[in-house]
């Protein structure tokens, strides 16, 4: 099924075919963190989930493992994903505690009994759904093991 097929916009287009794909690229990415949750309809919670892990998750990266996981990023995921990044501030050394409360930080709702560990494991189940192994792989090969197991 393609991504026309799917129809997330309603009647809504840019007119531009590459805009509404990643409209609706993205659209899907979130509607599966609602689905990770249960957090139907709940668009801007997982919104900011996502957000706030790739962002987390992008400081702590070498600028080349950070550019490799945008390259597989829809176009207007990119945008929020490289939204503030200093490329010559990174990789960031955070400890796993760092690591979550800059997530927590980045995450401005309750969270509903789960713990932020639980909002990373499920931002990167979608995320992994999406980019390749290998570029997961390469991740977690950059992360120290203390952060490399929440994934």
């Amino acid at each position: 099924m393609t991504l026309k097929n799917k129809n997330y916009l309603g009647s809504m287009s840019t007119g531009l075919d590459s805009f509404d794909e990643t409209l609706q690229t993205t659209n899907i990415w979130l509607k599966e963190v609602e689905e990770e949750f249960g957090w139907q309809g709940r668009r801007d919670q997982a919104y900011q989930a996502l957000r706030s892990v790739l962002q987390t998750l992008r400081d702590r990266l070498t600028i080349e493992e950070a550019t490799d996981l945008a390259a597989q990023l829809p176009m207007l995921m990119r945008g929020f994903y490289y939204e503030g990044w200093r490329p010559s501030q990174v990789p960031q050394r955070l400890s796993q505690e760092e690591f979550l409360n800059r997530i927590r930080q980045g995450f401005p709702y309750s969270l509903d009994n789960k713990g932020t560990e639980e909002i990373v494991r499920g931002v990167i189940n979608v995320v992994s759904r999406h980019v390749s192994q290998g570029e997961l792989m390469d991740i977690l090969d950059s992360l120290p093991e203390e952060i490399g197991q929440m994934f």
